[in-house]
């Protein structure tokens, strides 16, 4: 009797928690910048990360460079897994959480946290059979050894990443993203310290590099399993009597999977991008805007990352008013965070416009690559405000659970549109600054798209929620 008192107990304080959660009472504007701030302050950290490596990785040579960028797609297919599995089961607490089920948000911690763990061992395996994808790309022995090098330890000990990126969400749908800042905030500290005394004063190279990659994500995850398991939150992270639950799993893999496709494409279409460059255009300078191409997608991600912090806050927000059955928040929240997602990548426009020159020239080790640096990035960058739209339809799809919509929205940026019209460009005018013009058609694309479905789905579904408040 007492027993069942106990978690009758506890199950209310849980309950009350839920109530009380700052999603579903607080004022829109104040919640979005509250949940924001930490959120971007951490996107940008976890954005260091490969900038980083790659500023440091050519100081020590272009080859080296060339080599940490091939690996990228690679690099960000784990992302794409770590980041869809997560979002997935952000999506599916917030969900639960705005609802009051808070026993079914516990059980969606422990699950989400299980998928993260298999899908590193996974990666981990496949580390030891990775020479044949830079074989893809390049014939020379020394540039494919330097890649396996890198990527083979980033992928041997990647579940430092899935799992930090995993606590972290879990803080996040509770609307605590202050806490999962600390975790980017030393892990990318320990990064930049580590990477030029095992680059240079070590003398490792690339190796070098992926090893402060690595250390500096796994005491990332220790610190965020700290701060997830020992502080009280309304959702609770534990495996005593833990058991899969394919009904959890498959709810969290409805939104996570779609994400993970949709990160995933772009892994394949910066590998295309890198084939179309390096085989295509070959005798044109190809090759060298293949080094390009891995610049452009570390240096970009320090303006985009602040744009996915925004997007990933109001996320949370609009999956817990969805659940709550709250129209108007939810709707005030996705304007508000269209509004600040233009204004954010109305700035990097104007950034990638004017410092060209001297962004690519931190990473151009004899001047080989800034010249075509320069016209790269203020093309790409024309296609930025469309991005911005795009990207904020495709987070609120997530939200309300309608994942597949957003890998769609993807499918046809990226393998639809972008890839077929680089590979149209460069055959057409054999020239590697026309294929940097696919990325503003491919926005387009995706922009139209995503307002066919947001209207469809508004007329379905939206519009007959509750009114609820609108503070």
């Amino acid at each position: 009797m007492e027993k069942n008192e106990i978690k009758t107990n506890n199950f209310s304080e849980a309950e009350m928690l839920a109530k009380q959660n700052k999603m579903g009472h607080m004022p829109i504007g104040r919640l979005l910048f509250g949940m924001s701030v930490p959120m971007v302050i951490s996107m940008l950290v976890q954005a260091l990360y490969n900038v980083v490596d790659s500023y440091f990785v050519a100081k020590y040579s272009n080859d080296a460079l060339n080599a940490v960028s091939l690996a990228y797609p690679i690099q960000m297919l784990m992302i794409a897994v770590s980041v869809g599995t997560s979002v997935g089961m952000n999506s599916y607490i917030s969900r639960k959480l705005g609802a009051g089920e808070v026993e079914s948000a516990n059980k969606g911690a422990s699950n989400g946290i299980f998928l993260l763990v298999c899908s590193s061992l996974l990666f981990a395996a496949l580390s030891f059979a990775i020479k044949p994808f830079f074989r893809l790309y390049s014939d020379d022995p020394a540039l494919v050894g330097l890649g396996v090098s890198y990527l083979r330890i980033c992928m041997l000990f990647s579940m430092g990443v899935f799992i930090q990126l995993g606590c972290e969400r879990i803080l996040q749908s509770m609307g605590k993203t202050s806490l999962s800042m600390v975790t980017q905030l030393i892990g990318a500290v320990v990064n930049i310290i580590l990477d030029p005394i095992m680059i240079f004063t070590l003398k490792m190279g690339v190796r070098g590099a992926a090893y402060a990659t690595v250390i500096g994500q796994w005491i990332g995850m220790i610190i965020a399993l700290i701060l997830v398991l020992g502080k009280k939150h309304e959702v609770t992270l534990s495996f005593r009597r833990f058991r899969p639950c394919r009904e959890t799993i498959l709810d969290i893999y409805r939104v996570g999977l779609p994400s993970i496709i949709m990160q995933a494409i772009t892994s394949v279409m910066i590998s295309g991008m890198n084939m179309i460059l390096s085989r295509v255009l070959a005798d044109v300078g190809g090759k060298a805007a293949t080094s390009i191409v891995g610049v452009y997608f570390k240096v970009q991600s320090l303006i985009f990352m602040p744009l996915f912090g925004v997007t990933n806050a109001s996320m949370s927000i609009l999956a817990y008013n969805y659940g709550a059955g709250n129209r108007l928040r939810l709707v005030k929240a996705w304007k508000l965070t269209l509004i600040v997602a233009i204004c954010i990548m109305a700035v990097g426009t104007l950034v990638f416009q004017l410092f060209p020159a001297q962004i690519i020239g931190l990473f151009d080790h004899d001047g080989s690559i800034t010249s075509g640096g320069i016209a790269a990035f203020r093309i790409i960058s024309l296609s930025f405000i469309l991005a911005a739209a795009s990207i904020t339809n495709s987070v609120a799809f997530g939200a309300l659970g309608r994942g597949v919509s957003s890998m769609l929205m993807s499918i046809i940026r990226q393998l639809g549109v972008l890839l077929p019209a680089a590979l149209i460009l460069a055959l057409v005018f054999h020239r590697v600054e026309s294929v940097w013009w696919s990325f503003f058609i491919a926005e387009f694309a995706a922009l139209a798209f995503s307002f066919i479905v947001l209207a469809r789905l508004w007329k379905k579904e939206i519009a007959h929620l509750p009114d609820g408040t609108a503070v």
